[in-house]
C-alpha cells in the first residue's frame, strides 16, 4: 500500500493555515498540524475525522519547539508550508520594539531556521519548501513598514534557497496572497476602504496556493490588479510610489489610521 505523502503546516491553529490543511486532506496528503495553541488544533484537525493528522503544540520561533516539529516531521517530508505569521499596523514612529522584534521572529527568523532543521527531511522525500508570503513582500505599503520588510525578506529567502537547493530534487515555492479575511484582518480593517484593498477568503488562498505547489511553480500570485502592480512595482517603482504614496497622504486614510496606530 502506497503511503500518503505527508504536509506539516505551520500556523494550522486558523486562519489560511486551516484552511491550507483542509485543502491538503482534499488533495490526499497527511497533514501534521504545528501551532502553539492545542485547543485551535484540535478543532483544525476535528474538520478531517478518520485521517492520519497529527498535530504538535510548538511555537516555531524556539529552538526547542523546532525540535518538537523536526521530530513530528521524521526522517521523510514531502511538503513543508511555512504559514505561521503575525501583522502588526501603524504608524513605524509608534511601534514599539516588542512588535519589530516578534514580526521579525515568527515571520522571516522561524521559516529560514526550520526550513534549515527539515533539509534532510525534504531531501529524502525530494519534497518542497513553500512561503507563505504576501503581496506586501513586493508592493511595500505604508503602515506595514515593517510587515513588509518581513515579508521581502522572506521572499528573497525564497529565491535564494530555491539556486542554493538546485539539482538536490528539493523545490521551492513563494505563495503571496494579498490581504484576507481571517482573523488578523481586525488589525487592518479600518485600512481596507481607504487603501482600497481587496480581500479573499482563506479557501481561496488555499487553492491557488495547492494549485501552485502541485505544478511546482517558483511564485504565486492572486489574479486580478495586484499581480499588475507587482509587475509594476518591479519594472516601475516610481509608479508605485506616487500612487500608494498619495493613498497615505489622503485624510481619509491617515482618519481610519488613528484608532490601529499604536500609541
Amino acid at each position: 500500500m502506497t503511503q500518503a505523502p505527508t504536509a506539516l503546516i505551520t500556523g494550522a491553529g486558523a486562519g489560511i493555515g486551516r484552511a491550507l490543511a483542509i485543502e491538503a486532506v482534499r488533495r490526499g496528503y497527511d497533514p501534521i498540524l504545528v501551532g502553539r495553541t492545542e485547543g485551535t488544533l484540535l478543532e483544525t484537525r476535528g474538520l478531517f475525522p478518520g485521517t492520519d493528522a497529527r498535530i504538535v503544540v510548538a511555537d516555531v520561533t524556539t529552538p526547542e519547539g523546532r525540535r518538537d516539529i523536526v521530530e513530528a516531521a521524521g526522517s521523510r517530508l514531502d511538503v513543508l508550508v511555512n504559514n505561521a505569521g503575525t501583522l502588526d499596523v501603524g504608524h513605524l514612529r509608534n511601534m514599539k520594539d516588542e512588535a519589530l522584534e516578534r514580526m521579525a521572529a515568527t515571520n522571516l527568523v522561524a521559516p529560514i531556521a526550520l526550513t534549515r532543521d527539515l533539509l534532510p527531511a525534504l531531501g529524502a522525500a525530494r519534497g518542497r519548501v513553500v512561503n507563505i508570503g504576501s503581496v506586501f513582500g513586493d508592493i511595500a505599503y505604508p503602515f506595514f513598514a515593517a510587515y513588509s520588510a518581513t515579508k521581502f525578506g522572506l521572499r528573497g529567502f525564497s529565491d535564494a534557497l530555491r539556486r542554493e537547493l538546485s539539482g538536490s530534487g528539493i523545490g521551492v515555492t513563494y505563495i503571496a496572497p494579498r490581504a484576507t479575511r481571517t482573523a488578523a484582518e481586525a488589525e487592518f480593517a479600518a485600512l481596507v476602504e481607504p487603501l482600497a484593498m481587496t480581500l479573499d477568503n482563506a479557501e481561496r488562498v488555499a487553492s491557488e496556493a495547492w494549485r501552485a505547489i502541485e505544478a511546482g511553480r517558483r511564485e504565486s500570485f492572486p489574479r486580478g490588479k495586484e499581480r499588475i502592480f507587482v509587475t509594476l512595482q518591479r519594472l516601475f517603482p516610481s509608479l508605485i510610489d506616487r500612487s500608494v504614496g498619495a493613498q497615505a497622504r489622503d485624510a481619509r486614510t491617515l482618519s481610519a489610521l488613528e484608532p490601529v496606530s499604536k500609541t
